[in-house]
């Protein structure tokens, strides 16, 4: 490992990166895509932003584990400071889901209204309109929720593991965390590949249904890159007991993801499908 440099002061003055203004020109390339895409246009697009997230994530990620592990730029103070960013991320990525929520609250609360104004047949003023066949909330929904409740014992296993300097521990619940996401990605993709209705059925129900747990979905595997990445400095040695703040914000973070899907499977599987029933 590199010998430490003499710091003078406990903060950190960030050299300058260009991963910020990339990361936006990929974010910008991926939404843009992803909406041509959902209009039948090229999907090109979508790929080329996708990729750049993908590499402005490795290499981001690659200059933190830089400054964190070899050059000992975090310290306890600068740590603070990170916990704080962490926390208004995850504050403005639940004003996203925010939206999303309204986005399927407006039209479940007020059908006729909601249905006359996206000027759609009227469906009889309940929700889900009549026609769309829901899934069953206690089939892969159930499963998928089981599947990150158990993920968020798992991380907590492996922070809780590393916190006591059991290195073995905290790999074997990252692993096993990882594992879980990818299982519940996977379960969710063979969910959408076996709904009854699409996202080009032109119903705002298809919209709000996908667009909320199709941004979570995303979350999931975000947080499951997040989770590996932490894996392999695990194994690494990157991590002590005293300084572990990697770990500790990716555990934030899927800790979050699980929350929101406690609320989609409550709200919009459950509820939703509960509505079909009383009707």
């Amino acid at each position: 490992m590199a010998e430490s440099p003499k710091i003078k002061q406990p903060y950190h003055l960030v050299d300058p990166s260009p991963w910020p203004l990339v990361g936006a020109i990929a974010a910008g390339l991926l939404t843009a895509g992803g909406v041509m895409a959902m209009h039948g246009l090229n999907d090109w697009l979508v790929v080329i932003g996708l990729l750049l997230v993908l590499l402005t994530m490795f290499v981001w990620w690659r200059d933190v584990v830089k400054e964190a592990t070899f050059k000992h730029l975090h310290t306890p103070i600068v740590q603070i400071g990170l916990r704080y960013g962490m926390l208004l991320f995850i504050t403005s990525e639940v004003m996203f889901f925010v939206a999303f929520f309204w986005a399927y609250f407006d039209p479940a609360l007020f059908a006729d209204e909601a249905i006359q104004a996206t000027r759609v047949e009227v469906t009889g003023g309940i929700w889900p309109p009549k026609g769309v066949l829901t899934f069953d909330p206690f089939g892969v929904p159930f499963l998928n929720t089981m599947i990150l409740l158990l993920s968020g014992c798992t991380v907590t296993w492996a922070h809780h593991a590393l916190r006591e300097g059991d290195q073995k521990g905290c790999v074997q619940g990252l692993t096993v965390t990882v594992l879980l996401g990818a299982t519940f990605t996977a379960l969710q993709a063979y969910e959408y590949a076996t709904a009854a209705f699409s996202f080009g059925d032109e119903q705002i129900y298809a919209s709000t249904f996908y667009m909320a747990t199709g941004f979570h979905g995303f979350h999931v595997i975000v947080g499951t890159l997040f989770l590996a990445v932490c894996l392999f400095r695990a194994k690494a040695g990157h991590f002590t007991p005293t300084h572990h703040f990697g770990l500790e914000a990716a555990a934030w973070y899927w800790h979050f993801v699980d929350v929101v899907w406690l609320f989609l499977f409550t709200c919009i599987y459950w509820w939703g499908a509960g509505e079909i029933a009383a009707h």
